[in-house]
């Protein structure tokens, strides 16, 4: 069974900073993609961004230049640095882990979710 496990969320002031962390354990796939998704009260769930194993990353256009989304391979870990917030950044953050199978079959995990709550 594959578990996330998310940390770093919190209240910060507008243009200010936090780090999310998620580590992942069980049987993972190595060639996956790892990323980070948010949900606003009322609104649907959105990527924030991704990252493959490979080092391939995909950002939402309202995060890119703010947001730094890394990974530790061999720690299963990935992590979002989240620069200049903004109160629209507010929102319910989940960690996602995803792979495809040799043969096809299609893996999805979600962590807990975190609170990013950015006020005055």
């Amino acid at each position: 069974q594959v578990q996330l496990v998310e940390s770093g969320g919190g209240l910060v002031q507008p243009g200010g900073s936090l780090r999310l962390s998620c580590a992942a354990s069980g049987s993972i796939f190595s060639n996956n993609a790892m990323g980070w998704y948010r949900q606003a009260p009322g609104k649907q769930r959105e990527l924030v961004a991704t990252l493959t194993s490979g080092g391939t990353t995909n950002y939402a256009d309202s995060v890119k230049g703010r947001f730094t989304i890394s990974r530790d391979n061999a720690k299963n870990t990935v992590y979002l640095q989240m620069n200049s917030l903004k109160a629209e950044d507010t929102a319910v953050y989940y960690c996602n882990l995803n792979w495809r199978s040799y043969f096809g079959a299609y893996f999805a995990y979600w962590g807990q979710g975190t609170q990013v709550t950015v006020s005055s």
